[in-house]
């Protein structure tokens, strides 16, 4: 909560990490430091820091980074809200800066495409009511928050605003039409109508004040907060010429009817295009929200009952026939069947299922009948996390953007200004501009007889409705709206929006052998016993040992030795020693499984060497089993390669990509795995915590690298590379890190997120390039009167249709 009844400001923040009240000095003392703040109080029991500070002086922002820097950190809150009425670029940057200006927040991120703003904010420091007051104060409407939208409700939404924008276009083009034909017939013939003025300003009042009203209410806004915008343009160029044009019932002079109807008949055929096009840029996301089934039917007292989805619980037993889409993700309790699970992984190949194997939500069963017992529903499922994954990239900003953004935040105005200039000049050097514009008298629209004021008014006022912000304001959000969506349905989703920008320059990529490059299920393929001892009482030692471990390898060997029936001891005094092997007691004898290394040299015979580096030379792991001082024997542990994973290196290969491997097997291994997909380069040997140091040293040899990995150890070196990619089979920890994750654990998605990065980002270039261009050129040939405002209305609204169009072709491309 935050007391502002007095000079002094009182704002609570949740501290994270504290432990004892060493802590607490710690982040007292460094509160106490920052500038303006005059009283700390932190409490251990509830994890908070109360902080008493002068607002002129310091913000919660400082306050957020020394707690940081002490090692703790501020619980951090995201909330998407939804904003109405904003109409280009120049709207974003206001809205960012209304909640940017709000004492504890920390970013905010505006997207006009999706319409949201997403907030991130020191917890318990901003309230709901603080952001819809900043958003209302700066001029917008607030919508609510994302979470308060359903899909269904998202889509009729979007039905509507369309409906609304074509029927408002069309109704317009009647008395729009009808000025059209008087006007030509008035101007063109020697027929006199009359009361002509009076026929106009009626005909075109619905069109400037009722089905243009949006508009005019938006711009009244803008100027009354000192913030114009794009509707301010429109505005200028249609309600002054049309108030003007009431003078002539009395005075006989040119009037601006006719330009200000059309103007805005323009306008608004511009905002359907846009509106229209943008709906179908985010159909992907759409089509994500439709998938998921309406009704379930679960066992409840051993009855079968059909229930909505919402009623479905953790724990449901789901009764699921064939041909039917799987509810919600669950775990097969019973049957077995064949899943397409298309949707999810962009695999068209259905997937055998059986007895304890997990399936997505929405996903559809093949021929068999299945019992599945629901494991997340709701906002956890699979399905709504992907829509939520698609929906922040969608709400993040490249940095192309950013810089963009900051560019077209001063346009409007630099417009405005450009268009009293152009009036100014035209005024003072009429000989100068009247000569000029005969050259092109050969253009229909241009006519030097008009009286030199006409000429200056027509000149500003196509100044004013030409320029398109919108234009860059559309460049990014709706390609990236369009390439997250396509990526979606491919099983390939961008968490964040820089990715897209980054993964271009990428020129290394770094593979997590297991579970990335092999499918992360070792099996034993060999035990060879040493002196008189056998394959059981090798496996026994090694298995009841391995049975304390959460290893791979050491779960491989524990899988080994009950399929053979061998009944395991239980291990006592269990030591994993990191990234070597294990240790420990078994029926009081001391065993040691692992690698050579954790042997010693001094116990490694020729023999127990020779058949170490025969097993490895085979890409096995090869570990060694040893009881009190003995040698036991050698098991051998291969973790098959996944299919396609050779071709999956060739594909990066032919992108120009220099491909490292990253295990902790020994080097004989690890280059005989490589050799046989064809890497170039194998980090040997890393222990979990170097992993982070590999993709380092790999940044300082080739310069940007992705990582890609699927375990909770790949997790640090993932954030540590320029592009994370994770594997979607992979742990929550690796995916939460991942920049980009692949769906379905194939790594022939690496290649396809390239080519979408690539794709997306040269549409977004492309967009950028057609708004800077029209803008730069189109807004000089206004000014020297080359271009009826009509004109420049119809023009500037084709030019956002045509970015968001541009946008849409990303679909095509073949990834």
């Amino acid at each position: 909560m935050t007391d502002r009844t007095k000079q002094t400001t009182k704002v609570t923040l949740p501290v994270a990490g504290m432990t004892c009240a060493s802590c607490v000095s710690h982040v007292e003392e460094a509160l106490r430091k920052v500038a303006g703040v005059s009283e700390v109080s932190v409490n251990l029991a509830t994890e908070k820091a109360t902080v008493q500070y002068d607002p002129s002086v310091a913000g919660v922002a400082d306050l957020v980074r020394a707690v940081g820097s002490t090692g703790y950190e501020v619980r951090r809150a995201r909330i998407v809200l939804s904003i109405g009425d904003m109409t280009c670029a120049s709207c974003v940057s206001h809205v960012e800066d209304a909640l940017r200006g709000l004492d504890g927040v920390l970013s905010a991120s505006v997207n006009l495409a999706t319409e949201r703003a997403t907030v991130e904010y020191a917890s318990d420091a901003v309230s709901i009511h603080d952001l819809r007051r900043a958003v209302e104060g700066a001029g917008y409407r607030f919508l609510g928050t994302a979470e308060d939208e359903s899909p269904e409700d998202a889509i009729e939404e979007d039905i509507r605003r369309t409906q609304e924008a074509r029927n408002r276009f069309r109704y317009s083009l009647i008395p729009g039409s009808i000025i059209m034909v008087l006007m030509a017939v008035h101007f063109m013939t020697p027929v006199v109508i009359p009361f002509y003025v009076l026929f106009t300003l009626l005909l075109g009042f619905p069109v400037v004040f009722i089905w243009g009203w949006s508009t005019q209410r938006s711009a009244l806004r803008a100027f009354r907060n000192l913030r114009p915008n794009m509707d301010s343009l429109i505005f200028l160029g249609s309600a002054p010429p049309y108030v003007a044009g009431i003078a002539g019932l009395w005075f006989p002079y040119t009037t601006f009817v006719e330009m200000a109807t059309w103007i805005m008949i323009f306008h608004l055929l511009g905002r359907y295009l846009e509106v229209k096009s943008r709906g179908s840029a985010s159909q992907a996301i759409k089509k994500l929200l439709t998938l998921g089934a309406k009704n379930a039917r679960i066992l409840r007292d051993n009855q079968e009952i059909e229930v909505p989805i919402s009623e479905v619980v953790a724990g449901d037993i789901m009764v699921i026939r064939p041909g039917e889409k799987i509810p919600t993700d669950g775990e097969v309790v019973e049957g077995e069947s064949a899943i397409d699970e298309s949707m999810a992984t962009g695999e068209s190949v259905p997937v055998s299922k059986k007895r304890g194997d997990g399936v997505i939500g929405a996903t559809v069963n093949g021929r068999g009948f299945l019992k599945v017992k629901a494991t997340r529903v709701g906002k956890d499922s699979f399905l709504s996390q992907v829509v939520k994954l698609v929906e922040e990239c969608q709400g993040s900003k490249i940095p192309i953007q950013e810089w963009a953004d900051r560019i077209t935040g001063y346009m409007v105005p630099t417009v405005m200004g450009y268009s009293l200039l152009t009036f100014g000049l035209w005024m003072i050097f009429p000989g100068f501009f009247g000569g000029f514009i005969e050259r092109f008298v050969f253009l229909p629209w241009v006519n030097p007889a008009l009286p030199h004021l006409v000429l200056a008014i027509l000149a500003t006022v196509a100044v004013l409705v030409i320029s398109c912000p919108c234009a860059l304001g559309l460049a990014t959000p709706t390609a990236l709206m369009v390439g997250s969506g396509l990526g979606a349905e491919r099983g390939i989703l961008i968490r964040k929006g820089e990715a897209i920008q980054t993964m271009k320059e990428v020129r290394a990529i770094i593979l997590d052998k297991t579970g990335t490059l092999t499918k992360g299920k070792p099996e034993v393929t060999d035990v060879v016993p040493f002196g008189a001892g056998d394959e059981e009482r090798v496996l026994y030692y090694a298995a009841s040992l391995e049975k304390g471990s959460e290893h791979p390898l050491g779960e491989a060997i524990v899988r080994k030795a009950q399929e053979l029936g061998i009944s395991l001891a239980a291990p006592r005094n269990f030591e994993a020693v990191t990234g070597i092997g294990v240790r420990g007691t078994i029926e009081g004898v001391d065993v040691l499984v692992g690698k050579p290394e954790i042997l010693g040299d001094d116990k490694l015979e020729p023999g127990t060497r020779a058949k170490l580096r025969e097993l490895q030379e085979q890409a096995k792991t090869a570990m060694t089993v040893m009881a009190g001082e003995k040698v036991l024997g050698v098991i051998g542990v291969a973790d098959t390669l996944k299919e396609g994973a050779a071709e999956a290196i060739q594909e990066l290969h032919r992108l120009g990509l220099k491909i490292i491997m990253l295990t902790g097997d020994n080097r004989t291994t690890a280059d005989a795995t490589a050799r046989q997909v064809g890497i170039d380069e194998v980090y040997a040997e890393v222990l979990p915590g170097q992993k982070v140091e590999m993709v380092q040293r790999a940044q300082q040899d080739y310069g940007m690298v992705a990582m890609v990995g699927d375990g909770i150890n790949d997790a640090p070196a993932i954030m540590a590379s320029n592009v994370g990619i994770a594997i979607g089979t992979g742990t929550d920890i690796a995916i939460e890190a991942g920049d980009i994750i692949l769906v379905s654990g194939d790594i022939a998605g690496i290649a396809s997120a390239i080519r979408l990065s690539t794709a997306t980002f040269r549409k977004i270039k492309q967009g950028y390039f057609w708004a800077w261009f029209y803008n730069g050129t189109a807004v000089p040939i206004a000014g020297l009167g080359l271009l009826h405002p009509m004109i420049g209305a119809l023009a500037m609204a084709l030019s956002s249709f045509t970015v968001t169009m541009n946008a849409m072709r990303l679909r095509k491309a073949r990834i």
